[in-house]
């Protein structure tokens, strides 16, 4: 059996949820860890039994190994161009956390460097694994609420409060605040399901006394004639995690409230549908699509438009936390 070896770039909170789903893949191992960090490496190697897994304080060493075949990326923002183009140059497979980076010009050089090394770029949106989102967007495709019209997507997070003193909070490393951070999946969600393309955007933006933004009210018109309220509110009650959409079409329409689906057709009783199981993650797919079985699930060319989107939105409010923080 072919074992795909990993090295973890950043072994922080996120890569222990990373390490979880890999468990899961049967033909991946871990082999090693890059972090500053001696402690942050102990505690994952702890937690997850990577007795076996070396150790670097630079990562730029371990790529020096001819036996790792990827790498995932889960360090902050602002070091994830530097890091996944390094990987890809040093014949790395690439499995980057959200956001992909800071901004579409750094998105488009990693793309095509992807390409020109003959290397998988993957991005870890993982709502595209999950039943609820996957039934969102299939429905809107087979027509169930008609031509959609409008869309809300809203998140309440204690962001603010939660994130404080840390890197998230520091745009030299995080490129952005609240919008760039959660907000990413947000963003991720109404570009998914619905496929439109955004045309044009009205933002208002708050930084409440941060050094990054904390709230952000968007008004989005797509190409294609729907419009939509992107509400990303990062100064909630404390322990609050509130993430809820609806797609309304001409014929009826879906809401999402924390995990609960309700299709409402126009004429018919509301309905709440039954989901089947998750079957596969970003890790998974990741690995499945080196082995060659399957196709990336969320690609570079796919998650570039999630930094487009965001960065329209920063420019519609006059706001730019990466010169700020230079």
């Amino acid at each position: 059996m072919t074992t795909i070896r990993i090295g973890m770039i950043g072994t922080g909170n996120i890569a222990h949820s990373h390490a979880t789903r890999l468990k899961k893949a049967q033909e991946a191992a871990i082999v090693a860890l890059a972090d500053p960090s001696a402690g942050s490496r102990k505690a994952l190697k702890e937690k997850f039994a990577l007795d076996g897994a070396d150790e670097y304080d630079d990562y730029s060493e371990m790529l020096k190994r001819s036996d790792i075949d990827a790498v995932i990326i889960c360090s902050p923002h602002t070091l994830h161009f530097e890091q996944a183009w390094d990987a890809l140059s040093a014949g790395k497979h690439v499995l980057l956390e959200k956001p992909m980076v800071c901004t579409s010009k750094e998105a488009e050089e990693l793309i095509a460097h992807a390409k020109e090394t003959g290397k998988l770029l993957q991005v870890s949106y993982q709502r595209h694994c999950a039943p609820h989102f996957m039934y969102i967007r299939s429905a809107i495709a087979a027509g169930q609420i008609g031509k959609l019209t409008s869309i809300t997507a809203t998140l309440y997070q204690d962001w603010k409060d939660a994130q404080t003193g840390t890197w998230r909070q520091n745009p030299a490393l995080s490129g952005g605040g609240m919008l760039m951070d959660s907000g990413s999946h947000i963003i991720d969600v109404l570009l998914w399901t619905t496929g439109l393309t955004p045309e044009s955007v009205v933002t208002q933006l708050s930084c409440q006394d941060s050094p990054v933004e904390i709230d952000t009210f968007t008004a989005i018109r797509f190409a294609e004639g729907p419009v939509a309220g992107l509400n990303i509110i990062g100064k909630a009650p404390k322990r609050s995690f509130l993430e809820t959409y609806g797609f309304v079409g001409e014929d009826g329409g879906i809401f999402y409230d924390n995990g609960k689906i309700t299709l409402r057709r126009n004429g018919e009783e509301p309905v709440t549908p039954e989901l089947p199981a998750e079957t596969t993650d970003p890790d998974r797919n990741f690995v499945a699509a080196i082995l060659g079985r399957e196709e990336l699930l969320v690609p570079g060319e796919y998650a570039l438009k999630v930094i487009q989107l965001t960065e329209s939105i920063y420019q519609a409010a006059g706001y730019a936390p990466l010169v700020a923080a230079e």
